[in-house]
């Protein structure tokens, strides 16, 4: 018996298989365009057509996958007819357009009551702000669509017929009441939008049924495989992470760096608006989690390497190391050669908002800078320094959350960047708290598997699941003096968001 996961990202979407023990067997990926020009776009019958044969290629191979989860990123939105089908090109969380239709909303019932309904401080990523533009401005889609799905929602019922989403997806609709767990009327009666067009909400990890005949027949899965809806992909993340209390907190070093805490009880909402923070339901019972994010994590270590430092990576190229591995190296080697401590902070600054603000400013407008350079700067300080303003801005929300509750005093990395021993010192000095690295790069896929172990009956519950299937490489102990001399920079990090914003 084999368990698969379909985890579908922004730009391309992944299948993983698991064997009965919840050993990785077997994995396969595509892409898909993604446009981003005036407006943020996808097509919604491209990325299903990418994700069936991604299940087509896992299916083919191995013929006893009892079961399928599906994930997938959030805010995403399509309107369907009543089979399913997309009827319009879908925007992305980034798309400009619902910012007069949030405001709207804001008018109507208040910042601060939206965010106690829905877990969110009002923002146009979400959904219902752009469902609203396109009821506006695209009257005839919107009077001929029959349901409206996120990416996972969309995927399940394309495989199933069954229209559900789980709670935490169901979220960053910002239409949901995270305390009734169902939708708000009171939001969809302001927002002028048609109830019926929404599928069922469900706990996380909560089976669709079977896949139906047809989808049998188009991807090569048996008549008798279970599709579960999973969850958010930070959600399975941190399932994947083994995160099931609030003692443990995931760090998704990926392209996007995601800090996900764990509460053990609803918290207060004024203190979660302070900093844009998100309160999502989890898949145990009475826990939420929330999201503290910067755009670039991974992605501001590759501009780095891509743009900076290509003789380096020429370099490395050469040497048949990462380009990584050369940078940590030769900045060991720069500080060595001035009388510093190797791992000695660089002294400059870096502002990572090269892709924008995530929390807790959510300010789109907002750029990337770097500060301290000199004639003599080598590339590699500046990589360096890359990684520095990443676990700045982490610790810059870590610092914010305290004050929503948090209580960790360890993290679990998952992501590519959690295979870098020098990144994750790194943020262990700086946070001051153990972090672990994890085996898994793929903790989504990870965590959908045992989501879907246990909706089929394979595993008795979560920490079972995890038992088997996560795996711990290395623990990174932080360093008291290394604490101490990033803490001495760290009121300087604090003031230049707010220095640098007024000049760009």
């Amino acid at each position: 018996m084999k368990i698969a996961g379909l985890d579908i990202g922004t730009t391309g979407c992944k299948c993983t298989v698991f064997d009965e023990n919840g050993r990785y067997v077997d994995n396969a990926h595509t892409e898909y365009h993604v446009k981003r020009q005036a407006w943020h776009e996808i097509d919604m019958e491209a990325l299903k057509d990418s994700a069936i044969s991604v299940i087509l290629a896992m299916a083919h191979k191995y013929d006893d996958i009892a079961g399928i989860g599906v994930t997938s990123f959030g805010e995403t939105f399509v309107l369907t007819d009543e089979d399913g089908r997309a009827l319009h090109t879908a925007m992305l969380y980034t798309d400009p357009r619902g910012h007069g239709e949030c405001r709207e909303l804001i008018d109507k019932i208040g910042e601060e009551r939206l965010a106690r309904i829905t877990g969110l401080r009002p923002h146009e990523m979400y959904g219902i702000s752009k469902m609203m533009w396109i009821r506006n401005n695209m009257p005839d889609v919107y009077e001929k669509a029959k349901h409206t799905f996120q990416v996972e929602d969309y995927i399940v019922y394309a495989l199933t017929g069954t229209a559900q989403i789980d709670y935490s997806l169901a979220t960053r609709s910002m239409a949901f009441d995270i305390t009734a767990l169902d939708w708000s009327d009171e939001i969809l009666n302001a927002a002028g939008i048609d109830r019926r067009l929404y599928p069922k909400p469900v706990p996380s990890g909560t089976s669709a049924g079977k896949i139906t005949r047809k989808m049998s027949e188009i991807t090569g899965l048996g008549p008798d495989t279970a599709v579960v809806s999973v969850s958010q992909d930070q959600i399975a993340a941190a399932v994947g992470a083994g995160a099931f209390d609030s003692s443990v907190a995931v760090d998704g070093a990926g392209t996007v760096e995601c800090l996900t805490p764990i509460y053990d009880e609803m918290p207060d909402p004024g203190s979660m608006f302070r900093g844009y923070y998100t309160t999502v339901p989890y898949v145990v019972p009475g826990k939420y989690v929330t999201y503290a994010f910067s755009y670039t994590g991974c992605a501001l270590t590759q501009w780095c390497t891509e743009t900076i430092a290509k003789k380096e990576k020429e370099a490395a190229s050469g040497m048949n190391i990462s380009v990584n591995e050369y940078l940590e190296d030769e900045y060991k080697k720069k500080m060595e050669s001035i009388g510093r401590l190797p791992d000695e902070p660089s002294g400059m600054l870096v502002l990572p908002h090269f892709a924008g603000a995530a929390t807790p400013y959510m300010d789109t407008g907002s750029k990337g800078a770097i500060i301290g350079l000199t004639v003599d700067t080598s590339a590699a300080e500046i990589y360096h320094a890359c990684l520095e303003g990443v676990c700045y801005e982490m610790y810059l929300n870590y610092s914010m959350l305290k004050d929503t509750g948090v209580k960790f005093n360890r993290i679990n990395a998952t992501g590519g960047g959690a295979h870098s021993a020098v990144w994750m010192q790194m943020k262990a000095d700086m946070l001051g708290i153990p972090i672990t690295a994890l085996k898994t790069v793929d903790a989504g896929t990870v965590g959908s598997a045992m989501l879907t172990g246990v909706a089929i009956g394979h595993f008795a519950g979560l920490k079972e699941a995890a038992s088997v299937m996560v795996e711990e490489t290395m623990t990174y102990e932080p360093g008291k003096q290394q604490h101490e001399k990033y803490m001495e920079i760290y009121p300087r990090y604090e003031k230049l968001y707010r220095s640098v914003r007024p000049l760009v």
